[in-house]
């Protein structure tokens, strides 16, 4: 029989200098209970302390939830995560070089997990390479604080490889749905399974302990072994959370949709956007689209891919997924990222990566923060605040091609579209088109060596990468080059010789007939 404990009594058995693996995307699947618990340890009696958290995916929702729990000066010596953008009580601890702190691929740390588990040597991928991650740039290292390697450049079949270095899993904070009285764990309400099985198993084969937050419990022999995602085999402990600590996201209690349980009818097949900058780039991005393509849809404006998808009546024409495991359906936002609703399947999070990783995706649309002259882009440290790269260099690198979305200027920037045209009514404070990126998120260089395909689209100009540079492709109708783009750009671009005006449709109120563009380019290129 497991034993079942309460959360304080969880928070109890970490000893100082543990090193600590939680699960949690975003919102989602976080054992909030334990790690509430092991704040409030720490805040009453000062342990335990000089923690190791490692983590895949952001968590948390920007203010107290989720990683924020460890978020406190002495609590953690050394974080390693995939993302902080929602853990800012975490990254501002790494900022004022209280802790050391690396961010390495969402994806690749999902994998390091279930090498972990195996005894194997960490994970050997060319994922990072040429990215702040690559040892021979930063390493991973978010502050001066952070200075031993745990990523390395190797060589093999004259190749190069970048190692991330395997360490041991002391305890592992994961939650599912239900436990039987022999800690065998199902998830049937949650709406991702992410790595639960890998960190589990990755702490047990260290020789560490694994502690399960739950909804409840049920008999030995209640649950279908095809529906158990961690076995009692590898479960120390079981905790019954209340329900303020075990919603489905941090947004919603429980979402039927999310889990599989119904498919409901979306408003989102009907929602339409504005004619406004936004709308404008979802077009001309849309406009990339190829018959039956898988996609991955990042947040913020390359979300309005699949909303223009949809008004012109193709919102089947590609399968959308989340790095968090969903395939298929319309992928949720804000502190609901990583779930879907209507999925067709729900991957765990490793194997998702797997499937990107080795080129699965046809098409990544993905915001654009800054980029540079030599193509790089910058989406994660910005002025000293790290927001991380989550799954961001496992996806851009290795998708057959990879369009970049975003405004041209940022901070105050106001246009108009009229008369078929674009206006620019108040010109954004802050430029996009830099000399230097701040930080390299993206390669141009490692784009450019293995071919991919790459665009930059905002809503005045297109770009294309090739290996003689950017090389600007189109402009908007009613926008002068050199004032409101080339005046704007810390480096001039290569001109194409052809320069185009972007297609007039684009900056009409009515449907621009997308399915009789893509049938027209598709027979031109056929």
């Amino acid at each position: 029989m497991i034993k079942m404990i309460t959360s304080a009594q969880a928070a109890n058995l970490i000893e100082d200098a543990a090193t600590i693996a939680t699960s949690g995307f975003v919102g989602s699947a976080n054992p909030e209970a334990l790690t509430t618990a092991l704040e409030e340890r720490f805040l009453r009696d000062g342990r335990p302390c000089n923690l190791t958290l490692v983590y895949c995916a952001g968590q948390g929702d920007g203010k107290d939830c989720g990683a924020n729990h460890f978020g406190h000066e002495k609590m953690v010596k050394r974080v390693v995560g995939g993302h902080f953008k929602t853990a800012p009580k975490l990254s501002q601890l790494a900022v004022d070089e209280k802790i050391e702190a690396y961010n390495f691929p969402q994806g690749t740390l999902t994998q390091w997990f279930r090498n972990v588990a195996g005894k194997k040597p960490g994970v050997i991928t060319k994922v990072g390479l040429n990215t702040f991650v690559d040892p021979r740039i930063e390493g991973g290292k978010i502050n001066k604080k952070t200075t031993q390697d745990l990523v390395e450049v190797i060589e093999l079949g004259n190749e190069e490889w970048l190692w991330y270095k395997p360490f041991p899993i002391d305890v592992a904070f994961i939650r599912g749905t239900t436990a039987d009285e022999n800690g065998n764990i199902s998830i049937e309400k949650e709406c991702v399974s992410l790595e639960l099985l890998s960190i589990a198993q990755a702490a047990r084969n260290s020789g560490g302990i694994v502690i399960v937050q739950v909804e409840r419990i049920v008999k030995s022999g209640s649950l279908h072994p095809m529906n158990v995602k961690v076995p009692g085999i590898v479960v120390d402990y079981i905790v019954v959370a209340e329900q303020a600590n075990h919603k489905q996201t941090f947004s919603e209690i429980y979402n039927p949709a999310y889990s599989g349980e119904m498919n409901v009818s979306m408003l989102s097949d009907n929602c339409t956007m504005p004619l406004d900058e936004r709308k404008v780039i979802a077009r001309r991005a849309a406009m990339e689209l190829i018959p039956n393509a898988i996609v991955n849809l990042g947040i913020g404006v390359p979300e309005g891919v699949a909303i223009v998808a949809n008004e012109e009546g193709l919102g089947d024409m590609m399968t959308l997924t989340v790095e968090a495991g969903p395939v298929g359906g319309i992928p949720a936002g804000n502190l609901n990222f990583g779930a879907s609703s209507n999925p067709e399947a729900i991957l765990d999070q490793p194997y998702q990566f797997d499937f990107y990783d080795g080129g699965g995706l046809d098409l990544a649309f993905l915001g654009l923060a800054e980029t540079d002259k030599h193509g790089n882009i910058n989406v994660s440290k910005f002025k000293g605040c790290v927001a991380g790269c989550g799954g961001f260099i496992n996806i851009t690198q290795n998708t057959k091609e990879v369009i970049f979305l975003g405004t041209f200027m940022a901070g105050g920037l106001k246009v108009e579209v009229a008369d078929g045209k674009l206006h620019i009514i108040t010109e954004g404070r802050n430029k996009k088109f830099l000399d230097h990126v701040e930080q390299i998120t993206f390669s141009g260089k490692y784009a450019r060596e293995n071919k991919q395909q790459i665009l930059y689209i905002t809503e005045r100009a297109v770009f294309r990468l090739t290996p003689g540079g950017m090389v600007l492709i189109e402009i908007a109708p009613g926008i002068d080059l050199e004032k409101d783009i080339l005046a704007h750009m810390d480096f001039e671009p290569i001109i194409d010789r052809d320069l185009k005006t972007m297609d007039l449709r684009i900056f009409r109120e009515e449907k621009m007939g997308l399915g009789k563009i893509l049938n027209k380019r598709d027979q031109i290129c056929s």
